[in-house]
């Protein structure tokens, strides 16, 4: 990420939400980012994950400047490279555990039934490999949410962007989670990306970042 920027326009005004925001990451390191409520933490996943454009600047990823590509190629890339685990799981409740871990291969419909077995095998690893038929509404919030970590991995994704990822889970269950989260990404070697409030488990990255005034500083 060099010299991003991101503003908005609300009633003819702009709001300046990031400036000159810039790092650098390598395979399997850890990143987490801090700062109060309304500092750009969301807004630099969104445009880290390319769901948000910047108003400056460029974005790089394994090779790729992420902003000029085609929208059809970003949607390929968003989908098969970056992985995501949000505050709220966004499980789909009619769907059963196993198909909500295989929603990211539905897009393209690559590989099937390589994305079945790696998904099986996901779950297997977050401790799920019996739930598989389970409908959200029958797991615990921390269960369902290793359900949304085993959905971002099913890719292989070069960069894991974590919102949040234990804020609606008790201390206990969120202390698994965690922990869950840093082995899964150590084992697939994923560049992490956590942004939280959680200066505990902001501490658990390798380095640390602090988003102030839109700009960001070592942690």
């Amino acid at each position: 990420m060099r010299g991003v920027a991101k503003s908005f326009t609300l009633g003819g005004r702009e709001l300046v939400v990031l400036r000159d925001v810039s790092f650098r990451m390598e395979a399997g390191e850890t990143l987490g980012v801090v700062g109060p409520s309304g500092s750009g933490k969301s807004t630099l996943l969104h445009i880290l994950g390319t769901i948000e454009r910047p108003t400056g600047g460029t974005v790089t990823l394994a090779g790729s400047d992420l902003y000029t590509l085609p929208e059809a190629a970003l949607a390929r890339l968003r989908n098969e490279r970056i992985g995501f685990v949000f505050q709220d799981h966004y499980l789909l409740p009619q769907y059963s555990v196993l198909e909500n871990v295989l929603l990211p291969a539905l897009a393209f419909r690559r590989g099937w039934g390589g994305a079945r077995a790696r998904a099986t095998e996901l779950l297997a690893r977050v401790g799920l490999g019996e739930r598989l038929d389970h409908r959200p509404a029958e797991l615990s919030g921390g269960e369902r949410q290793r359900a949304a970590i085993a959905r971002a991995l099913l890719h292989r994704p070069a960069l894991l962007l974590c919102d949040e990822p234990t804020g609606s889970l008790d201390h206990a269950t969120a202390q698994t989670a965690a922990d869950l989260l840093f082995e899964l990404q150590r084992q697939e070697a994923a560049m992490l990306v956590i942004a939280t409030h959680n200066r505990e488990l902001a501490a658990r990255c390798g380095r640390r970042l602090q988003l102030r005034d839109g700009q960001c500083f070592a942690a």
